[in-house]
């Protein structure tokens, strides 16, 4: 045995050595996956703002709605108080609903300006299995968008009860803490809609514009329709079933919360699934 064999051979059995070489040698694993998505996500400025600023809109608009509703803007009331019907835990989350455009887009943005700019085989090469990489960014996203907005959905709430005052009500009355719990889901889930629309069709607009026709167009176009479909068919839309989870009572003819929500959820999972086969089967 040569001197050189043996100095190899003593260099890999240092303690030292050997663990440089597990750390570059190491299998690719979703733990590994998922921090380098934590690292893409927050060293992207216009993504940190953007997510900072659907926060902003759900907190600014629910406290603006609320001053409307409680009549402290304009000095005419929408009806909460004596004999009014008008709901205060809808009016301090009524910034969910325009929030829902910026999150959807920064969910499509997150896939789609990888196929862009062509980052993406750069990805799929680091991580040949694939799967890991939607999963990486499903879960990477989903955590820091569900966090971002319940803390939004939170401080709009409490910010909208100090402004209607008397007429505001306590985040544990019955069904209070499941709708403000609620915004934050149902932005997550839109944010996760727009991200599997771009890995399915890999392109801004076209996945921009799938997202908001299923979320606002479709539900929009709905009522010019014959009642009977509506009836049928409207409660299961996902903007209507997600919305039904986040109202303290929903409305006539909505689907009850926790039916709303097992409804919008399914659209998630069947979104990301068809994401995850067409991810497998297609070149990058």
């Amino acid at each position: 045995m040569t001197t050189t064999m043996l100095e190899t051979r003593a260099l890999a059995s240092t303690p030292g050595v050997a663990r440089t070489r597990h750390r570059r040698t190491g299998r690719v694993t979703l733990g590994r996956v998922i921090h380098s998505e934590w690292i893409k996500i927050w060293s992207l400025r216009s993504t940190v703002v953007s997510l900072l600023a659907t926060v902003g809109v759900v907190v600014a608009l629910g406290l603006l709605f609320s001053a409307v509703a409680s009549g402290h803007v304009g000095g005419d009331s929408l009806g909460i108080g004596a004999g009014g019907t008008a709901d205060p835990v809808g009016a301090s989350l009524g910034g969910v609903q325009l929030a829902q455009l910026v999150i959807g887009v920064i969910g499509v943005l997150l896939v789609a300006g990888e196929y862009s700019t062509g980052m993406i085989r750069t990805t799929l090469a680091a991580v040949p299995k694939r799967l890991p990489v939607l999963w990486g960014k499903t879960l990477v996203f989903g955590g820091v968008t569900l966090a971002l907005t319940l803390v939004g959905t939170l401080a709009a709430f409490f910010g909208g009860q100090q402004i209607l005052g008397t007429h505001g009500v306590d985040l544990f009355d019955p069904g209070v803490l499941r709708a403000v719990v609620g915004g934050a889901v149902y932005l997550t889930g839109v944010g996760l809609l727009g991200l599997a629309l771009a890995a399915m069709l890999r392109a801004t607009a076209a996945a921009i514009a799938a997202l908001f026709g299923a979320m606002l167009v479709v539900p929009g176009l709905f009522p010019l329709l014959p009642s009977s479909w509506n009836d049928a068919v409207g409660p299961y839309l996902p903007s209507h079933a997600g919305e039904s989870f986040m109202a303290v009572t929903p409305s006539a003819g909505m689907l009850g919360p926790w039916a709303g929500l097992a409804v919008f959820a399914g659209y998630v999972v069947v979104a990301l699934a068809a994401a995850a086969v067409l991810l497998k089967r297609r070149d990058a």
